[in-house]
């Protein structure tokens, strides 16, 4: 049994056709994925169904800021304010961590960053003291 995803092209198109790169470019973004998100046997994320889930979005999230840069968009963050005369746009990222404000940027992020919630916080539980000491 493969305890690591591995991507599909196909799957993906049909579950985000709203994303038009190159496979070459998805199979890129899935490499930068694998590095946010951990794909081997060792990754804090057993389920593989889930794992996939969790990918798929980190690329569609890659993906969507490509393409928001090859359209000629650069802004970062989300739009705060807009007038009209003289055009003018105030982009912030609003009340958020600083982890957090990338994957802010686009709806496949926030949907990531909300389900691995969970898989952030940790539980720290002091052990026994290698040697004692008596006071």
């Amino acid at each position: 049994m493969s305890y690591v995803v591995r991507f599909d092209v196909q799957k993906f198109r049909l579950m985000y056709p709203s994303i038009t790169v190159s496979d070459v470019q998805l199979h890129s973004f899935f490499t930068e994925a694998c590095i946010l998100c951990n794909n081997t046997e060792k990754s804090v994320i057993k389920s593989t169904e889930e794992r996939e889930l969790l990918l798929f979005l980190l690329v569609a999230h890659i993906a969507t800021l490509q393409m928001r840069l090859e359209s000629g968009n650069e802004a970062v963050g989300r739009i705060a304010g807009a007038s009209e005369g003289s055009v003018s746009v105030s982009l912030d990222y609003g009340q958020s961590a600083a982890s957090e404000k990338w994957y802010l940027q686009t709806q496949y992020g926030a949907r990531y960053w909300a389900l691995t919630r969970q898989y952030r916080s940790f539980l720290y539980i002091a052990g026994r003291m290698p040697m004692p000491v008596r006071r």
